[in-house]
């Protein structure tokens, strides 16, 4: 892999793991148009350059983590609770991810199930965003994250398991469960962004440890390091600029960007300009 390419993939990365997105489908869509080909080095570098995205919200929200630091030692209550609801979220789709990973690699990493996810998703967030009661959550009407329910927790990991299949964006997915869990919109996005941070951390630990050997061979240290550290900046620079717009905006122009975007790749599949696997 050239740096270059290293480089627009940690850009793509960072600019989309935490947007409504899909990540992985905006990723995978940039491999296939770089040329790279499907492999298991390929998927797990993608996965890998996670940890640049990982460290920037570790950054912004470096306050909350540490609450909950200190409540792992019993110094912050409030702390120990989150970091324990944040665990009850993270289950499901780590049950799911052990059970039906390689299942959800051989059927549904094909362009033609991401397109399909991409543009059903934009027609959720429209669908979403005229919702009344959603509305009012959008404007930031709702529960603050330390109002936050046990089911709340729960509702929001089960909806993080759609966001398994590429296309569907798990950042999508977490932020529309936190506000059927009846959290504000600013709640709803901390919520998503820290459950984001121990889900993929452990995606990224899990590839890293299975594929080691394949990345080893496949690809050397530099763009390893110039896509963590593309990913890292450009996740920064996407999440901050998120927090500001949704809470004056809202969702809708994602669900558009999405429904274009489906459009878009399902003509050039059909006409042959890109390959579906």
């Amino acid at each position: 892999m050239d740096w270059w390419q290293a480089l627009i993939l940690g850009i793509v990365e960072g600019l989309t793991e935490y947007l409504p997105v899909s990540s992985t489908g905006h990723l995978i869509l940039a491999q296939r148009a770089l040329g790279i080909e499907k492999s298991d080095a390929a998927d797990a570098y993608t996965v890998c350059i996670q940890a640049g995205a990982i460290l920037a919200v570790l950054g912004i929200y470096a306050r909350a983590v540490g609450r909950m630091i200190r409540g792992l030692f019993g110094r912050d209550p409030e702390g120990l609770q989150l970091a324990l609801k944040l665990l009850v979220a993270f289950l499901p789709a780590a049950v799911i991810g052990v059970v039906a990973a390689k299942k959800i690699k051989e059927h549904l990493f094909g362009l033609w199930p991401i397109t399909a996810a991409w543009f059903v998703g934009g027609l959720a967030i429209v669908a979403v965003a005229r919702m009344p009661r959603f509305r009012r959550a959008l404007a930031d009407e709702g529960r603050r994250l330390s109002e936050l329910t046990w089911g709340g927790a729960l509702t929001i990991g089960l909806m993080q398991c759609l966001g398994m299949w590429p296309g569907t964006s798990r950042s999508l997915v977490t932020i529309l469960g936190g506000l059927i869990a009846g959290l504000g919109m600013t709640a709803a996005l901390e919520f998503s962004f820290l459950l984001g941070v121990v889900t993929l951390t452990a995606a990224t630990a899990h590839d890293a440890y299975k594929h080691a050997d394949d990345l080893r061979s496949a690809y050397e240290a530099g763009p390893m390091v110039i896509g963590a550290a593309a990913a890292a900046l450009s996740a920064a620079l996407a999440v901050g600029w998120m927090l500001h717009y949704l809470r004056r905006r809202g969702l809708e122009v994602f669900g558009y960007y999405r429904i274009a975007l489906a459009a878009v790749v399902a003509a050039l599949l059909l006409t042959s300009h890109l390959s579906s696997q």
